[in-house]
């Protein structure tokens, strides 16, 4: 069977969205985050030496990382939906989709998070960061006009970068990025977004304009 290693809040949300879509039998082993700190438990570190979620695990195999497992899921569970064909050139743009939410695309978001937390001793470093995030986000607003999801089809390809729109809604962009802002509507629409919250619980990085 496969597990679910299910921090609250976090990345590990999207693996579970994955699974309903799917309707790929799995169980949940919920941990969560320190209240003060916002880390995660060191009950983690016993699965994997990270302690970081998403992680899973079924049998003798632990997979790490929000794109090795979408990419391990589908092979083994997908049944050939929600990618498009091995070999295919839409398969190669796919891949591309899957390593760039975390390669590039979180990296100036993650830096906006943080770098706001230091108020006036971070303001030097925001004009690059917001440059960056114009940057990323402009070319996901590109990549959707004329389309409503990412490969055309919905695919796992919005899986994987749907936490990057929803932390733009977060940071309160929407406006500025319309064919994005429709695109998480759309997926917060999907039925099996809505039951993977009803078993993930709360998730705070939803529409926050």
């Amino acid at each position: 069977m496969l597990v679910v290693h299910h921090l609250n809040d976090s990345r590990s949300q999207r693996i579970l969205w994955l699974l309903e879509e799917l309707g790929a039998p799995y169980e949940i082993k919920d941990y969560k985050r320190d209240a003060a700190t916002r880390l995660a438990p060191p009950e983690l570190k016993a699965i994997h030496p990270l302690g970081k979620s998403p992680v899973i695990t079924e049998g003798d195999a632990t997979v790490i990382e929000s794109g090795a497992i979408i990419d391990y899921i589908l092979r083994r569970h997908g049944g050939g939906k929600l990618a498009p064909a091995v070999g295919s050139k839409d398969y190669d743009v796919y891949q591309q989709w899957l390593h760039y939410a975390e390669g590039s695309a979180m990296l100036p978001l993650m830096l906006n998070m943080y770098v706001g937390r230091l108020g006036e001793a971070g303001a030097p470093l925001q004009p690059r960061i917001d440059s960056e995030i114009a940057n990323h986000l402009g070319y996901v607003e590109g990549a959707l006009e004329g389309r409503d999801w990412l490969m055309g089809e919905f695919s796992g390809a919005d899986i994987q970068m749907s936490f990057v729109g929803e932390v733009m809604n977060a940071f309160g962009r929407s406006a500025t990025y319309p064919n994005i802002a429709a695109w998480v509507k759309r997926f917060q629409d999907r039925p099996a977004y809505r039951k993977a919250l009803e078993k993930g619980g709360p998730y705070n990085m939803g529409p926050r304009d």
